[in-house]
């Protein structure tokens, strides 16, 4: 397990400095399914290297990824989840807040996460016991969910899904940064209390696994656990929290 995450911690980084060195050279945009879902030639040139370096060490592993319809249940087998740019239209408008995330998972337990925030060169990663931001451990924030903001999709909180914006009231108010993996970092680093999205697999699965040391859960907005195997609407509190956001979230 530790190889396992030595190697996919370097394979990460790696694939971030090739985002830095070739991001400049002109972008080959499509849209999936519409014009505010992009993908680059980059998105999918990282997810191949990754694959790559996974498939050649590890061959019996399976792969639930973004890109090419790479599809697994992460219930069975060993089984990597990965985003290869997450926040590609911030990639291709801004050339900042994104993020490369990778998680592991062994017959349905998650083992270890990765979200590397690409331009500023943080690694964020954790085995569900401890936390770190590069090499520095970093301990649980301590929050009061009235006195902090909250990471929000921006349809569904101008929209008041589920209670969004009603629950919104009773924080100091919300931010928007249009990347599943630069919130988690701004989770793990006490920045914001939540954050409530629409969200797959793989925009959710590091940041759950590295965020369970702090005590925090993920949760379908219905109710239960995600299920790992299409776009659902999540949030993401400490646990000691779920209670008090569901007086609001329904």
């Amino acid at each position: 397990m530790k190889n396992k995450l030595a190697l996919a911690k370097e394979w990460t980084v790696e694939a971030g400095q090739y985002i830095r060195d070739n991001m400049n050279y002109e972008l080959e945009i499509d849209e999936k399914t519409n014009h505010t879902d992009l993908v680059t030639n980059m998105d999918k040139s990282v997810q191949d290297k990754l694959v790559s370096h996974i498939k050649g060490k590890f061959p019996e592993d399976n792969i639930l990824a973004e890109e090419n319809n790479l599809r697994h249940s992460v219930e069975k087998g060993n089984v990597w989840v990965i985003d290869p740019i997450d926040g590609t239209s911030n990639f291709v408008s801004q050339k900042d807040n994104f993020a490369i995330m990778v998680a592991y998972f062994e017959n349905g337990v998650g083992k270890f996460g990765i979200i590397l925030d690409v331009m500023k060169e943080n690694l964020y990663w954790g085995d569900g016991k401890k936390v770190f931001r590069n090499n520095d451990e970093l301990q649980k924030p301590k929050l009061n969910l009235k006195h902090s903001v909250i990471g929000v999709n921006s349809y569904m909180y101008r929209t008041n899904d589920h209670g969004l914006l009603d629950y919104s009231e009773n924080t100091l108010g919300v931010r928007i940064l249009g990347s599943a993996g630069i919130e988690y970092t701004k989770l793990i680093e006490g920045k914001i209390s939540g954050y409530f999205s629409n969200l797959s697999p793989w925009d959710y699965a590091a940041g759950t696994i590295i965020l369970s040391a702090f005590d925090y859960v993920t949760e379908a907005i219905l109710g239960g656990n995600p299920k790992y195997d299409g776009r659902e609407k999540v949030f993401t509190v400490e646990k000691s929290n779920i209670a008090l956001v569901r007086e609001f979230i329904n």
